[in-house]
């Protein structure tokens, strides 16, 4: 289709017809992607954009990287899939297990969604008990167990659950308890009060753009060990992303169970539950006998051309200076827009870490879900029309860093920045 207005409209038209609401359900906004490479993408009209959506993050080294392209057109001519075990599937678990803490075991999936829903599963089968506990306004895809208090419009009392979607059956609320993220004495009083009814406990260690406070991760690993209860690290997003060994090396907890994906599978679609070996038996039926074991099949679970590109983007990330390139990067991201919002003294803040972050509009502290949502939602949202506007493409709520993005790309989207909340502040 040849680009411009006409072509455009025709197919924003072609969308509303054919997709509920007009989309795939992911972005917020209204535009149609042509291509990506490097830090950069362009719509279908031509107009170049610096990217910090990178696909919701699996892009961390970039569109179209040539090693990664390398990989997959070396595989696609020896086929797209099997349905059964394949040589770059078993490399990219061992490459996991060496650089994973808690994985002795490996097991793919598709989607973040499908991890964690598995998760959540063989914790109930190790431990033979119904219940999770989640944190409120954790992020664990979409499956029913998922969407309870993720961002309930009307916070409860906790650990009452919420759902956050029409369909979802009401009895599910009672296999989940809420908990305040970043509230280590209510969690652990919580974990101890139902320790004979929980399955598991499941937390991002970084709760969307929220650190843990000091202490709060090793808090919920000495509660969950003291009651044999396994810890579930959602690590969809961070794990290769804020170090070679995800946000376990980076804080220095160790979970029983850990879920990945985005980076792992190098902007295809691959997912993964990885584990202690003994919480990973219940997938092997010769090892737990029919009443422990857990079922999982999957068409496209540990996909050759997905692990190919996987392969080739954790060989690139493995790199001397890989690591320290992307965070720099970041890092003046978040001074540069630091220093504006003191400079224009703007109510807000920069929160996260390097490679995951975001301004929150706000001067209060943000420590959890209650906390964040004060943040005028409003001005973020026009915030990001106008970066749109500039040339600069993020999420609703995020700036994913990558490698590939450069100090022009850095200086472009500060001055950008800028730009936008002087016009907002008028």
């Amino acid at each position: 289709m040849t680009a411009g207005s006409d072509s455009t409209e025709s197919l924003k038209e072609l969308a509303r017809k054919v997709l509920p609401g007009g989309g795939f359900g992911n972005t917020s906004f209204d535009m149609i992607i042509r291509e990506g490479k490097g830090g950069r993408v362009w719509d279908i009209d031509g107009k170049e954009y610096v990217d910090f959506l990178l696909g919701s993050g699996p892009m961390f080294i970039g569109h179209c990287h040539p090693e990664v392209i390398a990989a997959v057109l070396a595989q696609v001519p020896r086929g797209a899939t099997f349905f059964a075990n394949n040589e770059l599937g078993i490399r990219l678990a061992a490459e996991i297990v060496d650089a994973v803490a808690c994985a002795e075991k490996v097991r793919f999936v598709s989607s973040g969604t499908e991890a964690d829903a598995y998760a959540m599963r063989l914790a109930r089968a190790f431990r033979k008990r119904d219940k999770i506990l989640k944190f409120e306004g954790g992020y664990h895809g979409m499956s029913d167990w998922s969407l309870m208090s993720l961002a309930p419009k009307r916070p409860g009392n906790f650990p009452q659950a919420s759902p956050d979607s029409a369909g979802i059956p009401r009895a599910t609320a009672q296999d989940m308890l809420i908990a305040p993220f970043n509230d280590a004495d209510m969690a652990a009083s919580l974990i101890r009060e139902h320790r004979d009814e929980l399955a598991g406990v499941i937390v991002e260690p970084f709760q969307r753009l929220i650190p843990p406070a000091p202490g709060f991760l090793q808090a919920l690993r000495t509660v969950t060990a003291e009651c044999g209860i396994p810890l579930i690290f959602d690590e969809v997003v961070t794990g290769f992303r804020f170090a070679w060994g995800g946000a376990q090396e980076f804080y220095g907890v160790t979970p029983d169970i850990s879920t990945l994906g985005k980076i792992i599978g190098g902007g295809f679609p691959l997912a993964a539950i990885v584990g202690r070996a003994d919480i990973m038996a219940h997938f092997d039926k010769s090892l737990v006998g029919d009443e422990g074991f857990l079922p999982m099949i999957g068409t496209l679970s540990g996909n050759p051309v997905a692990a190919a590109a996987g392969l080739a983007t954790l060989a690139v990330l493995r790199r001397p200076g890989a690591y320290e390139q992307v965070f720099a990067t970041g890092q003046a991201l978040m001074d540069g827009f630091a220093k504006i919002i003191t400079e224009l003294n703007l109510s807000a803040q920069v929160i996260g870490v390097p490679v995951l972050f975001d301004v929150i509009y706000t001067r209060d502290t943000v420590r959890d879900y209650r906390s964040a949502a004060k943040s005028d939602t409003a001005m973020q949202g026009r915030v990001n029309a106008r970066l749109r506007e500039a040339g600069v493409l993020k999420g609703d709520s995020k700036f994913y860093a990558s490698l590939a993005h450069t100090r022009d790309d850095v200086a472009h989207t500060i001055a950008a920045f800028r730009t936008a909340v002087a016009a907002e502040l008028g």
